[in-house]
């Protein structure tokens, strides 16, 4: 969706606050390198062992329907042996190894079965003995180790070797958000809500632990399984920013996916973890509409329309939107990081916050009457109004050109993957 995922590759975070996994097996000093022949280069041109690799963009935990990548003519037994033979046996001791469900640049993911309990995982194997493969490693590990809630994808437990981590993981099988909004068109707003209402969960709880994801985006939100009432998991921290209280809260790498950076990253200022909710303002409004805020096959012209905050509610399904949804997405496609909802705000905002038989996909919102959302940039707040009254809302997206930082001369070069 929109011109690809280009990113560039953070400084791995310094700092962890607490360790969670319940074990580590580090290396024990093996020597042979089963894996020789593991790495396979995506396109074309092979990629041989020991040569420098290009950083391409590193699949986070793809879903199953990417098992196709593998190779087609291969029986799928013989597959599934081949790869359960370049794997550590301190893994395949206690795991079985079913069938690769994905591939990156520096990663595979297969899924698993623990051998006594039965229980299916998924175990994604990063190459460690790149650089961007081992700068990714530990920016995920250093999250994952400290996180522990329902609405992000669970770390089990890591097994390290000299050039290569297992981290074992969660099995999420619902597939991408991503999917599903191809699939659907759009989501109605009842649809739309619960789902923001669980990624806004794991985003506030990322932001309490001072843990900034810098790219969320469909792709990164998982089902965990394909029924209609799957909860949704994040992940992918490979560009994850994972800070201490305390630490200067300001970060400066440039990074991210185009379509869902948000403007100071642009124009490289040092920012906080409201480019987190910037990129939920984006989302929210692919989830409604089924297209992008900002698109462009143009790089410079796409990065003109986010440093302007420049989008429209014309067209369908716009008309039919509520109030209270656009008034939403303004909040969090605010230019200002100043003035954008945080994650607490954005879960108390009327439109998320009440009940999912609150909204529909058309006319306004079903609200008590005597409800009116102000338009304070920085508190969601009700207020009565009196019975039977409920007052339009006025958009605040026109009034953020306020913000742009100059002109594009200096706009950050983000490399394609």
């Amino acid at each position: 969706m929109g011109c690809g995922t280009s990113k560039v590759l953070p400084e791995p975070p310094k700092d962890v606050q607490l360790d969670l996994v319940k074990k580590v097996e580090p290396y024990t000093g093996h020597k042979t390198d089963v894996y020789k022949h593991f790495i396979k280069d995506d396109g074309s041109g092979g990629i041989k062992t020991g040569c420098p690799s290009p950083p391409y963009h590193i699949q986070p935990y793809p879903g199953p329907h990417l098992a196709s990548h593998t190779e087609p003519h291969e029986p799928r037994r013989t597959r599934v042996a081949k790869y359960r033979a370049k794997f550590d046996p301190r893994v395949t001791a206690k795991y079985d190894i079913k069938a690769l469900i994905g591939r990156g640049s520096f990663s595979r993911v297969v899924r698993v079965e623990h051998k006594a309990t039965k229980q299916p995982y998924a175990i994604k194997m990063i190459e460690t003995k790149y650089r961007e493969g081992r700068e990714v490693c530990e920016s995920e590990l250093c999250v994952l180790r400290r996180v522990r809630h329902t609405n992000i994808i669970q770390l089990i437990e890591v097994f390290e070797t000299q050039e290569r981590v297992y981290m074992v993981m969660e099995l999420a099988t619902g597939g991408e958000l991503f999917d599903r909004i191809i699939a659907k068109g759009s989501f109605t707003e009842r649809d739309a809500t619960r789902v923001l209402q669980m990624v806004l969960d794991g985003v506030k709880y990322l932001h309490t632990l001072g843990i900034t994801h810098r790219d969320l985006k469909p792709e990164n939100l998982l089902y965990y399984h394909p029924g209609t009432d799957s909860k949704i998991m994040i992940t992918d921290f490979g560009l994850a920013s994972a800070r201490k209280k305390g630490d200067d809260c300001l970060m400066k790498t440039t990074c991210g996916t185009p379509e869902y950076i948000a403007p100071e990253i642009l124009v490289r200022k040092p920012y906080t973890n409201s480019v987190d909710m910037w990129a939920l303002g984006v989302i929210s409004y692919i989830l409604l509409s089924g297209t992008m805020p900002f698109e462009d096959d143009n790089r410079s012209r796409l990065y003109r329309q986010i440093l302007k905050g420049k989008y429209s509610y014309s067209g369908e399904p716009w008309p039919s939107v509520s109030n209270l949804a656009k008034d939403f997405i303004d909040r969090l496609l605010t230019v200002d990081p100043g003035a954008r909802m945080t994650a607490l705000q954005a879960l108390k905002h009327p439109w998320v916050g009440y009940p999912s038989g609150a909204c529909s996909f058309c006319g306004l919102p079903q609200l008590p009457s005597y409800y009116l959302y102000t338009t304070t940039p920085l508190l969601c707040q009700v207020i009565p109004v009196g019975p039977r009254h409920f007052l339009p809302l006025p958009s605040t997206h026109e009034r953020q050109d306020k913000f742009m930082l100059g002109g594009l001369r200096h706009l950050p070069f983000v490399s394609t993957s």
